[in-house]
């Protein structure tokens, strides 16, 4: 089979404005939330990807009528019904298999939902989701009640659930793997029949992810506190309400391409559906640009950015809040003056890929000199970035993280871009549009 290729040549500069297709975090959590709510939600500005496609079709699955607009266009947003289940799932299949592709949006909040649901479930992916952890978060759930085994290698998926009633209580869960895990038993708290009190161990990583899902939890009408860095309390046989309609914010990670290609090449690009009020905290990797010498204006609902008078500066910077935004870091470094080094970054290699491995190894073929550290990555820029066949290990980030090098006169070639229909089906439609090539003369 021969891979697919995409070849950007040289772009001179970029403006213009993005309007973000919706929050692949903000996307899935709403449409399990609104599954399990009392009442119907119209989601608005769903996003149409692979992950969202494989939460919704694992929802229909479960019993849940989910319906789209037939008549929005094919890369626009339509608005999303979802009838609500009024509390858990149950399924007279046994077990009721669900594959999940490597969508860990989906895998993390089903598992600790299907724990407390009625019936027998399989729960796989595809081979990169079976080599990302779940340990903690089947560790916290089993403190619960729930009977899940597992297929293969212990810590991994697939999973077989057997859903059995959890009553809640005190439950302790290591986050220093991915918050996800605590996002997930979070979600299933309000519709125990006790009230739950968790204890977060560990170095907890992503922690706006965790304030993200807590913040949906309220929108959706349960009551939770967080009343210290270790402590959440979920008032339990509260279950979720419907908000009527949901408007899933544009995603921040996405954002931070076209941003980053503002702060690089000139222009002002403007992306609208993040903003002050976002409740991703990705939006702070706009505050990255500007440390590193961009122009940044903030706005409720949209962020600008524009490169400054004095080149881009590289360096040193914990960005284990955002990690998903801090990929394009590395990419921007290779347009700064001096070294980057992003630190605090493990759980890159938790994800679609070990994506510390992988950035260290394509930016070393444009001639970056790179120190792959065990949870941190130093970039020192060349003097002239060479043209380079960037592989993208099937993970969306990377092919778009790289599409940054198009403003390097060498420009690039993307080796599998369509693999970034996991979050974002049209983005290098959306980076074509804004980035615009040098001109003739």
């Amino acid at each position: 089979m021969t891979e697919t290729l995409l070849k950007l040549d040289f772009r001179s500069q970029c403006s213009g404005e993005i309007y973000l297709p919706g929050s692949k975090s903000i996307a899935n959590r709403a449409l399990l939330l609104a599954a399990l709510a009392d009442g119907s939600t119209i989601l608005e500005n769903m996003l149409d990807s692979d992950d969202t496609r494989h939460m919704r079709t694992a929802l229909r699955a479960l019993g849940i009528n989910i319906s789209e607009d037939a008549n929005a266009a094919p890369v626009q947003p339509a608005d999303t019904l979802v009838v609500g289940n009024s509390g858990l799932f149950a399924s007279q299949a046994a077990p009721l298999a669900l594959f999940l592709g490597n969508a860990g949006t989906a895998m993390r909040p089903l598992t600790a939902a299907l724990a407390a649901s009625a019936g027998e479930f399989s729960l796989g992916g595809e081979p990169r989701m079976h080599e990302r952890p779940i340990g903690p978060l089947v560790d916290a759930l089993h403190e619960l009640g729930a009977e899940i085994h597992y297929e293969g290698e212990k810590g991994f998926p697939p999973l077989l659930i057997k859903g059995k009633s959890m009553r809640g209580g005190k439950v302790t869960i290591d986050g220093s793997m991915s918050s996800q895990f605590i996002s997930a038993l979070l979600m299933i708290l309000p519709l125990l029949p006790e009230d739950s009190e968790v204890e977060l161990t560990g170095t907890i990583v992503s922690a706006p992810y965790i304030e993200l899902t807590i913040a949906m939890m309220r929108q959706f009408g349960a009551e939770v506190d967080w009343r210290s860095p270790r402590c959440i309390q979920v008032t339990g046989k509260q279950g979720y309400k419907s908000p009527g309609r949901y408007w899933i914010e544009g995603d921040a990670s996405s954002a931070s391409y076209f941003l980053a290609a503002a702060a690089i090449a000139g222009g002002t690009i403007r992306v609208h559906g993040v903003g002050t009020d976002s409740l991703q905290g990705d939006k702070e990797f706009a505050k990255v640009l500007a440390a590193m010498g961009a122009e940044v204006d903030f706005q409720p609902r949209s962020i600008a950015v524009t490169r400054g008078q004095q080149p881009l500066r590289g360096g040193d910077f914990d960005l284990n809040a955002i990690p998903d935004a801090a990929m394009t870091i590395a990419t921007t470094a290779l347009f700064a003056e001096g070294p980057t080094a992003i630190r605090n970054i493990y759980n890159w290699r938790l994800k679609e890929t070990d994506r510390l491995h992988a950035m260290a190894t394509e930016l070393k073929k444009v001639g970056a000199v790179v120190d792959e550290q065990d949870d941190a990555i130093v970039i020192t820029p060349p003097k002239e970035i060479r043209h380079a066949e960037i592989a993208t290990y099937d993970d969306h980030r990377m092919a778009m993280c790289f599409s940054l090098l198009a403003f390097a006169p060498a420009g690039v070639t993307i080796l599998d871009p369509d693999c970034c229909r996991k979050t974002y089906p049209h983005f290098f439609a959306d980076f074509a549009s804004v980035c615009h090539p040098v001109a003739l003369r």
